[in-house]
């Protein structure tokens, strides 16, 4: 199976996982499953569940044995976006081709949707992990997915991001806005998915370079799609960052040098794991998603 293949089929598992974790509901709770589902159910790459699967396979162990935590993860993932979208936030109206969640069920929905789908993953989590996997490293994973997608992690970095819209920040505060917002839930991934398999330190070490340069070299390319990118394809409006004044990559440091920073970071992330047996699908996604124009 080559990379793009095992990538669709750790996106088929992670789909049906969440229609598992977040089934149908009627009655009086209709619509904040139907909200919440909405999102979840969107698809998108799926990228930090594969993460996650793959880094706890690399191990000998069975992908699928840490499906509950890669559906948490992506669970986590989505309330993000919901958030990110909303009128206080970035108050975008598409979102993978689709009308955002509070343009479908209104601004109080989706924010109890995200809130919703938060909860849910430490209950997926801890709820549904299969007795192969040990408590000790299930607990370890699900903390680090709490201190990654907290205030010290993701969170910090939209605050960051939001308080650059009222000043000029310096590029080193930039870059560490990105390693948060974006970097920490990529980080996340491969060190939960080392974590579940009882990897050693020097391994997450390693894991957590790789999501690290990974997430940098993730959100430049962004920065450069919506400039050089289209709506159809980005499935959301390219130029809004440059309509929003908001502080890019590209704004900094221009497209030339961001794409050079983009190839460096590619370049770090594949040496971080390079000795790792088993790597080849980590490299070569690497290298695709530098490549990517969507």
């Amino acid at each position: 199976m080559d990379m793009a293949e095992k990538l669709k089929e750790y996106a088929r598992l992670t789909q049906e996982g969440l229609e598992t974790y977040l089934p149908e509901q009627a009655g009086a709770l209709e619509t904040i499953f139907q909200a919440a589902r909405y999102s979840a159910l969107a698809g998108g790459k799926r990228l930090r569940p594969a993460l996650l699967m793959e880094f706890y396979a690399l191990h000998g162990e069975n992908a699928e044995k840490a499906l509950p935590f890669a559906c948490a993860l992506e669970m986590v993932h989505t309330y993000s976006l919901i958030h990110d979208d909303l009128p206080c936030m970035d108050n975008d109206d598409l979102r993978r081709g689709k009308p955002t969640n509070h343009k479908m069920f209104g601004e109080a929905t989706a924010l109890l949707a995200g809130d919703s789908l938060l909860t849910r993953a430490f209950e997926t989590m801890l709820c549904h992990c299969p007795t192969e996997i040990p408590a000790e490293n299930a607990l370890k994973a699900a903390g680090i997915l709490a201190a990654r997608a907290g205030m010290e992690g993701m969170i910090g970095g939209q605050v960051m991001d939001l308080d650059f819209e009222t000043r000029r920040p310096e590029k080193e505060e930039l870059s560490q806005m990105v390693h948060l917002k974006t970097g920490c839930l990529l980080m996340a991934a491969c060190e939960m998915g080392c974590a579940l398999a009882g990897a050693g330190e020097e391994e997450m070490k390693k894991a957590r370079l790789y999501g690290e340069k990974l997430g940098l070299a993730f959100q430049i390319q962004d920065d450069i799609l919506d400039v050089t990118g289209s709506t159809e394809k980005l499935g959301k409006p390219v130029g809004s960052d440059a309509e929003n004044h908001k502080n890019t990559f590209v704004s900094y440091y221009g497209l030339e040098e961001c794409r050079r920073l983009v190839e460096e970071n590619t370049r770090q992330a594949v040496e971080a794991v390079a000795l790792l047996q088993g790597s080849d699908f980590l490299t070569e996604l690497a290298r695709s998603l530098q490549k990517r124009d969507h």
